[in-house]
Order: structure tokens, then sequence, then C-alpha cells
């Protein structure tokens, strides 16, 4: 059902076309990711349109939709970025691509791998995409370095030219990588990170000991340990499960965390003071060998 009348959809596009600047339609704008890119693209200088299902049981407003099938002429934008669940970003590509805008379409997928095939009936079809990754949660001051990553299909110089403009601030950071190398490189800043925060509060709930005697004997480290695990935690299960699930490097990470534990727990089973000792040189020599 279409909903929205022409005579609105006209107004839309008036009201879009009113003044200088760029045109923005976020798809899944009013969840968390989407609505800091609808607040970041504004404080930009950008105008921006938003598509989400939560906004069909609120009053109808311009530039707020329910659905695709509300706008028209998605022409009308400039670019379109694809916020929604992580299964459900090669869905969200192929129904846009179906319309075929002329805008740009951003993806903001934090697993890349299984949009392959979308992204490539994009290309077919003659429409533009860029797959970019902020390196950070809704949470995020736009007044703090920002980071994002930017899986490549074409030659880096071009796809980088092609977003930079929508993203010139004085904290962002672009870094190009091969898309096909972005899900290896989210296995471990994403899935072991992760992981990590995750198996501590979980080996927590088998420790037999109340929350609240730990946290009363709590040790400095404990309680860092404890802040960044509960950072994790208290994310969305379904977005954690799908950011583990759908990296095809997994088993990569999985091993090399089984491998490490077992190292650790070698050396102490068998008094090997010095191979403990080697184990934690090497792992602080890596964290330390890049300059902070």
């Amino acid at each position: 059902v279409i909903r929205g009348s022409v005579e609105r959809q006209h107004r839309v596009g008036v009201e879009l076309g009113a003044s200088g600047g760029e045109r923005l339609l976020v798809l899944g704008g009013a969840g968390n990711m989407g609505s800091w890119f609808d607040s970041f693209s504004g404080l930009l200088g950008h105008r921006v349109h938003i598509v989400d299902p939560s906004l069909g049981h609120l009053p109808m407003a311009e530039g707020r939709f329910s659905s695709l099938l509300e706008i028209e002429h998605l022409d009308m934008y400039d670019a379109i970025l694809v916020s929604v669940p992580l299964g459900r970003t090669a869905e969200a590509i192929d129904e846009l691509v179906a319309r075929q805008p002329r805008g740009l379409v951003i993806e903001i997928a934090s697993i890349k791998d299984h949009l392959k095939d979308s992204l490539e009936r994009a290309t077919e079809a003659g429409v533009r995409t860029s797959s970019l990754h902020p390196m950070f949660g809704p949470g995020k001051s736009p007044y703090e370095p920002l980071t994002f990553v930017l899986a490549c299909r074409e030659d880096p110089r071009t796809e980088q030219a092609r977003i930079s403009g929508w993203l010139q601030h004085p904290y962002t950071h672009i870094v190009p990588v091969p898309f096909d190398h972005h899900d290896r490189l989210m296995g471990w800043l994403l899935g072991l990170a992760h992981l990590s925060g995750m198996l501590f509060g979980c080996a927590l709930t088998q420790s037999g000991l109340s929350a609240a005697e730990l946290r009363h004997c709590a040790s400095t480290t404990y309680n860092r340990q404890s802040e960044t695990a509960l950072s994790v935690l208290s994310e969305d299960p379904d977005l954690y499960y799908d950011i583990q699930e759908l990296n095809p490097h997994r088993l990569e990470v999985y091993q090399s965390a089984r491998d490490a534990l077992s190292g650790l727990i070698d050396a102490i089973q068998t008094s090997d003071r010095e191979a403990f000792r080697t184990l934690m040189t090497q792992a602080r020599q890596f964290l330390t060998s890049y300059p902070r």
C-alpha cells in the first residue's frame, strides 16, 4: 500500500530543491545509527529525510516516511544511506537497485561479505554504491575523532573521492581497505573484541561468587575489564550475534583465541615461567608496535 498523496510527494520534492546543499535519504533513520547519521548529516549542512517502519505509528510529517513506497521519485536524493539491521541490508540494497536511483547508495553494514551479490547487481544496473563502516556506535560525539573504514571494490582514490564530500568534517578519518579484506579485519577489531567482553562476563556467571562481593573487593584491573565487558554486554544481542555469525573469517579468530588461551594455561600448568614471560612480552610488543 502506497501511503501519502502525490501532492505530498510533490511538496517533498519542492522542499528538498528549495535551497543549496546535498539531499540525503536515510533508510532506518529512526534506528540508533540512522539517527546518528541524521543528526551528523544535518550538522554538515545536508538536508535529510528518513524512512523507518516505526514512523508508521506516528502522525505524518514532511521528510518522514514509514516505507520507500511513500516516495515516488528517489532521484530527488543525491545519496541514500542504508542503515538497517545486518540481516536486512542486502534486501534493502536490492529494493533500491530495483528503482535505479541516480544518487549514491551508501551502506554502512559492520560485516560486508554477504552483500557481495547485491552490490554486484547494483553495479550491473548502473547504481553507484559505497561500502562505509563507521568504527563507533551511536553514542559517539561528532566533536571527537570519527574513523570510517571504506571497503573498496574499485580504485581506493576513486571511492574515497566519491564518499568524502558526504563526510567533510574536521574530525573524520576515512581509511580505505580492499573490500575482501574488510571482514577479516573486522574479525579481530569487532569479533575478538566483542568475544573477549562476552567471555569475561559469561565466565563470571559461573564463578559462584556474587557480583556485589566482586565489586566491593575489586582491583583496578577488574573494574576496567568489567566496564569494557559491560559496554559489550549492554548492546543488542541480535546485532552482536550477526557480527559473529555473518563473518566468514570467524573460525580463524576463534582458533587463535583457543591457541592463545591454551598457551597461557600450558605455561602455568607446566611451571614454565619463561614461556609465560615470552607470551606476555610478545603480546605487549605487538600492542605497542604502533605509536599511540
